[in-house]
């Protein structure tokens, strides 16, 4: 808050912060020239209180002068007013209880600050030094202090100037109403106690509001005082440290009303896409500001009241409620104070009394009458008789169905009394001090036991102070009603307080709130909205946090909750599935029996082998025909058996891999050709070593050919294939692979064949033997026809070498199981060749 203050006030503050020792001849200066208004009542023990029972005050142009003279108050508050007198209930309360300090009379001197920090200042450095009396004894203004403790001030900024300087005096002052966390600091104010919660707890309560209804776009207003300015600090700190929300503007309400500047401030409020207006500032500033938001008609705004102005009824008006209705806000802790009422309405002027000039000022604004003839003529006033009834008229000061402020008033002045009632029972062997009697209390000693009280209120509620002289943290959460006949209801609908763990413990019943939206819904108040699971969030350049894109997530990686900084990558044979947000397992590809080209070659492999067992069971049954006996009979057996272990190596290579078909597929593909290719080169063999020994001489060449040559011959080189398979599944044995190099959302399948080398020799061993077969068979193609079936074999080997050899380029572009395809298709093509032209 900008006060101007008079040059000799500012002087007076600074002189006493460094000279302490002359605070009271200079209070007894600022004394003689300003006349308070007060209320007090003698007793053994008096305590101080400043309240604001007027709104403002015009100051004297010149305060040192030889006369003294009087702040001119103006704006009486009738709710100041109450605050003071429920001072003095409390004491009047005391002075009746024979448990709590018994045989102590407690007295009151109660000031008036006028609004205005000189006025509240002067105040409590006359309570703090000495009343006019005193001084008329002690002309040079020293003296034993007249209070132990002070009751107030109102306004954050009075408390820290006064208690700036009764510090100096070790004196305590409890405030019940000024909440700036700047005065927790025990350094700075070492003898601040206060009954309502410091600002810093307030503001993580309306951080926790926020987070509660997901508002993470809120514009901030605050007054121009240290109030509003430590709160718009604190404010921007936990929010920041929450995560859960950004303010979208900042704004200083100004403290006297410059139109253009709230006609600016109205304006950002209306262009903001924030639809939370949070407002720490006090009731002038909240008249102000929404007589211009009513002249811009801006609406569908969500208001989060202070406890300044949570429970204000001079907003709640009619012209007003189309824009307030709804509003949420943390107010003071309600509570009940039994017998308050009776005692306020037997309060009574007294005619012709210097020290009850606040009752009689209270009477004149309640009954628009004058104690004065002459004022009430030129006025045109009644005159006050002081028997006037005030139960017969309609004033807020006797409407006691929320006291919130008059609560911490009551707790404030039970807490000096139970700390004074501990000081008076101390035993000097077991105090801090020695131990004080009525003629020698000190006030520091009174800030010692403050600091340790703890009793319960009648309305049950627990009050003690932490080592920073704060309160116990509680609030009551409000919402502004509109009812259907015009009148507005400020309804409870919560409560926030500290949490057992050191955070704090929100409890809102969303069902009884009121919502000025057409859904009767909490509105959205977001910059963003939220980035739902699948996406991420994508801060933009040069705007606040709560600003961002929503960018959905890579193939491979998810998120599942919503507003994620960052995308998981699923797990490795796992996926992401189409809307990004849950890893699903991963597709698996290998050639299966049950799609159609498993089928289809698995069909083809079981008729080749059905062939073949038919063609052997022909030649079985014929088997000792000429035709049988001159083919070769033993050998085209043979050959028929390994033609059928070809067909059936083929299903090895159809169905999931596995380690035991991945070893037995190439090892059994391999020797059953090579089988049945040995067998085709002896019968090549034979056919020529035949035809020699048609031929004169050459009867000798058929030794080296004879059955068990034959046999012996295709099981050497059989033996020598399963020897290399042999080799090869020992040493690098083949072994089934996931695959996600081809497709990364799907496993494929495959066997690795362990060993390059090794599989190159089987099949570079079928081809060498495929290769002399041809180039044998080649060389009696040209033989008579007795001797044709050296051109079958011819035939049956050129296709056999021409499969095989588009089998390789075929093989290797071939990815995941149209590799095994290639392969089986390559051993079905070769052994249907075989089978077709040998047979």
């Amino acid at each position: 808050m900008t006060i101007y203050l008079p040059t000799y006030f500012i002087s007076t503050v600074y002189f006493i912060t460094l000279y302490p020792e002359f605070s009271s001849l200079l209070t007894c200066n600022l004394r003689k020239n300003f006349t308070l208004n007060e209320i007090h009542k003698p007793g053994d023990v008096v305590l101080g209180g400043l309240f604001e029972v007027h709104y403002t005050s015009v100051l004297p142009e010149r305060a040192f002068t030889s006369e003294p003279q009087q702040p001119l108050c103006k704006g009486f508050d009738t709710l100041g007013f109450r605050h003071a007198m429920t001072m003095a209930f409390a004491i009047d309360e005391i002075n009746k209880k024979i448990n709590l300090l018994p045989n102590v009379t407690l007295g009151y001197r109660i000031y008036d600050n006028c609004g205005a920090l000189v006025v509240g200042f002067s105040g409590a450095l006359s309570l703090a030094s000495g009343t006019d009396e005193q001084f008329k004894l002690l002309e040079n203004c020293s003296g034993t202090p007249p209070v132990l403790g002070i009751v107030g001030d109102h306004y954050s900024t009075f408390s820290i100037a006064i208690a700036n300087v009764l510090g100096l005096y070790k004196m305590p002052l409890v405030s019940y109403f000024a909440t700036c966390s700047c005065l927790s600091d025990r350094q700075r104010y070492p003898t601040f106690f206060r009954t309502i919660p410091s600002d810093a707890f307030q503001v993580r309560a309306m951080v926790k509001i926020l987070k509660h209804f997901g508002w993470t776009w809120v514009g901030l207003l605050v007054s121009d005082d240290d109030y509003g300015l430590h709160v718009a600090q604190s404010f921007q700190s936990d929010l920041a440290r929450s995560g859960d929300g950004c303010l979208a503007y900042l704004k200083v309400l100004p403290w006297n009303s410059d139109q253009s500047e709230l006609t600016q401030i109205v304006h950002l409020i209306k262009a903001s896409t924030a639809r939370v207006v949070i407002v720490f500032a006090h009731e002038i500033h909240m008249i102000q500001l929404m007589e211009e938001v009513v002249r811009q008609n801006v609406t569908g705004r969500q208001w989060i009241a202070s406890e300044t102005w949570t429970t204000a009824v001079v907003l709640q008006v009619p012209h007003l409620m189309p824009y307030l209705s709804g509003t949420l806000g943390i107010a003071i802790r309600r509570g009940e104070i039994p017998g308050l009422r009776d005692f306020l309405s037997q309060i009574k002027p007294v005619k012709n009394s210097s020290g009850n000039d606040l009752v009689r000022q209270f009477w004149e604004h309640t009954f628009k009458c004058k104690f004065d003839g002459a004022g009430s003529v030129e006025t045109e006033k009644p005159l006050c008789t002081g028997m006037e009834n005030i139960d017969a008229v309609q004033t807020e000061f006797l409407d006691l169905s929320n006291l919130r402020p008059e609560y911490n008033v009551y707790k404030a002045v039970y807490s000096l009394a139970y700390a004074l009632h501990d000081m008076l029972k101390c035993q000097s062997e077991s105090g801090p001090f020695s131990c004080a009697t009525l003629s020698t209390l000190e006030p520091w000693q009174l800030a010692h036991y403050l600091q340790k009280v703890n009793f319960t209120t009648p309305f049950g509620d627990q009050v003690s102070f932490d080592k920073n002289g704060d309160a116990l943290p509680i609030y009551d959460v409000m919402n502004w009603l509109w009812l259907p006949d015009g009148k507005t209801k400020v309804q409870n609908v919560g409560e926030v307080k500290s949490a057992g763990s050191g955070g704090e413990e929100l409890y809102i019943d969303v069902d009884k709130i009121f919502w000025n939206t057409e859904s009767k819904q909490p509105p959205q108040s977001v910059c963003s909205e939220s980035c739902p699971p699948g996406t991420r969030v994508a801060r933009r350049k040069g705007e606040p946090e709560c600003c961002f894109s929503c960018v959905s997530c890579s193939e491979g990686k998810i998120s599942n909750t919503t507003n994620s900084l960052e995308c998981i990558t699923c797990p490795e044979d796992f996926w992401s599935n189409s809307r990004r947000d849950l890893c699903v397992p991963k597709k698996t590809e290998f050639l299966s029996y049950h799609e159609p080209l498993g089928i289809c070659l698995t069909t083809t492999s079981l008729l080749g082998t059905f062939i073949c067992t038919v063609v052997l069971a022909i030649f079985a049954f014929h088997r000792r025909s000429p035709i049988v006996r001159a083919n070769n009979s033993e050998l085209s057996f043979l050959l028929l058996v390994a033609l059928k272990l070809c067909f059936l190596c083929s299903l090895l290579f159809i169905g999931q891999p596995r380690l035991w078909t991945c070893q037995l597929r190439h090892a059994v593909f391999g020797i059953s050709f090579v089988l049945c290719i040995s067998c085709i080169l002896v019968k090549t063999m034979v056919v020529l070593a035949v035809f020699k020994a048609s031929e004169p001489g050459g009867g000798g060449n058929l030794k080296w050919f004879g059955p068990k040559q034959q046999r012996g011959t295709v099981f050497s080189l059989t033996c020598i294939q399963a020897a290399i398979c042999a080799a090869w599944l020992v040493s690098s044995s083949p072994a089934p692979r996931k695959n996600t190099q081809y497709h990364n959302d799907k496993i494929v399948y495959e066997c690795e064949v362990g060993s390059t080398i090794g599989f190159a020799v089987i099949l570079g061993y079928i081809g060498m033997l495929a290769i002399l077969s041809f180039f044998l068979a080649f060389l009696a193609r040209n033989l008579p026809n007795n001797f044709n079936e050296a051109k079958l074999i011819t035939f049956s080997m050129l296709i056999f070498c021409a499969v095989w050899m588009a089998f390789v380029p075929a093989y290797i572009n071939s990815p995941g199981r149209y590799a095994d395809a290639v392969e089986v298709f390559a051993i079905l093509a070769s052994s249907f060749g075989l089978l077709q032209i040998i047979y």
